[in-house]
């Protein structure tokens, strides 16, 4: 039976390995996802061609990870390196360790993703190669921000900005600019946590016609989340709520979770638990299959909020213990940071006094090991809405630290360049 249908199935050849590709890619342009994936998978089967091959299973990342799928995702970037190991050509190798990278990303294992970008920046390939660096920096920089290493992040988008600057790419730019403005809502500066997005919008207006609307859902979610830091919540409800509309047209599973934490975020603003929780569970069923384990400890630490408004302190603290596993799981310190912040709160409320100092320890420990203070007034960073200043180096000021005292350098790298015996 199975030598009967290869014989009726022979092997597809170049040209229709390439006009299967495109068959697929027009499908899915036009929202018919299941068709394309099905025209796709067919090709994989049948293509005797490894550029094809590499093409195709290129195609299926992308669609899977659109739908986050990122198991699945994580699948096809590891067939998708051995082919690219099989032809030894340096630019579907830089292109193969992208995905791979961009899969342990999606998946929150950081570490792996730091590891896979680096693997494609020390990749000799050619021009065409060189101009995935971009994408690779920015896959970089969202590694390091997701285990709160924020210099490192900085430096990794500044560079994603400037390889997205001489390559004219402006999608790169706008992917950049929603980076920029979650780095800087983790960083509690909220007025360039707005900024950000809003470049990017503006980005999308002047030259995105004929882009996907994701992008414009990307900026759309993530000016939303400004605007409810900023408590400008009609604001914030007007942006999630495009968002979610583009999102819920084009089955965008991971964005559909983000925006519903975000409506939970801003109902609990309003101190409307009612609306909140539903919200929360919600988002938590979806990051929950799609493997977004960062999502889901935003969401219990939301949760953790609500439960403290109703004074419920046994139920907050079983939920921010939630939150401390998975962000021990991901090495994500800020939120261990969150936590312990939270839970000192709690035991200063309730009165006790040895579980209290327990955390206090461990707050100071997360602060000290986060470098996440003002390198001029020693004061720390990230507690309130303050206005920063990253120097070229990226270390991060008070701007109003650099702007009283002025200085001809960053006084962190001065202060770790001088060398023991010399002072």
């Amino acid at each position: 039976m199975n030598i009967f249908m290869r014989r009726l199935t022979p092997e597809m050849g170049q040209d229709q390995t390439k006009q299967q590709i495109e068959k697929g890619l027009k499908l899915y342009q036009s929202n018919q996802t299941d068709k394309a994936l099905h025209v796709w998978t067919k090709v994989l089967e049948k293509t005797s061609d490894p550029g094809g091959k590499f093409r195709v299973l290129g195609c299926l990342i992308t669609a899977h990870s659109e739908m986050g799928k990122y198991k699945d995702m994580l699948k096809y970037a590891l067939d998708q390196i051995d082919t690219a190991r099989g032809m030894e050509d340096p630019d579907y190798l830089t292109e193969g360790y992208l995905n791979l990278a961009r899969s342990n990303e999606k998946l929150c294992d950081f570490q792996k993703t730091v590891s896979y970008c680096k693997t494609c920046l020390n990749m000799q390939g050619t021009t065409v190669s060189l101009q995935l660096n971009g994408q690779v920096c920015l896959s970089m920089g969202n590694a390091y921000l997701g285990l709160s290493v924020f210099q490192k992040a900085l430096e990794s988008y500044e560079k994603a900005l400037r390889y997205a600057h001489n390559n004219d790419d402006k999608m790169l730019e706008c992917r950049v600019c929603c980076s920029l403005g979650n780095i800087y809502v983790q960083l509690k500066d909220y007025e360039k946590a707005l900024f950000f997005p809003c470049k990017a919008a503006e980005l999308v207006n002047d030259y995105g016609q004929g882009w996907s609307l994701k992008y414009r859902a990307m900026s759309q979610y993530h000016m939303s989340v400004a605007y409810r830091k900023l408590e400008r919540l009609p604001d914030a409800m007007e942006c999630c709520e495009e968002s979610m509309k583009i999102a819920l047209q084009h089955g965008d599973r991971p964005l559909q979770a983000l925006c519903l934490l975000n409506f939970a975020d801003i109902h609990r603003y309003r101190h409307d638990v009612d609306k909140a929780f539903p919200r929360y569970e919600s988002s938590l069923g979806i990051t929950t299959e799609i493997g977004n384990r960062l999502g889901q400890a935003h969401v219990y630490l939301g949760v953790a909020k609500c439960w403290l408004q109703q004074k419920e302190f046994d139920k907050a603290l079983e939920s921010l213990q939630r939150a401390q596993e998975l962000a021990d799981g991901m090495g994500n310190k800020l939120f261990t940071l969150k936590v312990h912040c939270l839970r000192e709160g709690i035991y200063r409320h309730l009165k006790q006094q040895f579980e209290l100092r327990e955390e206090v320890v461990k707050f100071l420990q997360c602060v000290e090991e986060l470098e996440l203070y003002c390198g001029m007034c020693g004061e720390s960073i990230g507690d309130r809405d303050q206005k920063l200043q990253a120097l070229p180096c990226s270390h991060i000021f008070h701007l109003k630290c650099l702007q009283t005292n002025g200085t001809k350098g960053c006084p962190k790298c001065f202060k770790s360049s001088i060398k023991p015996g010399f002072v």
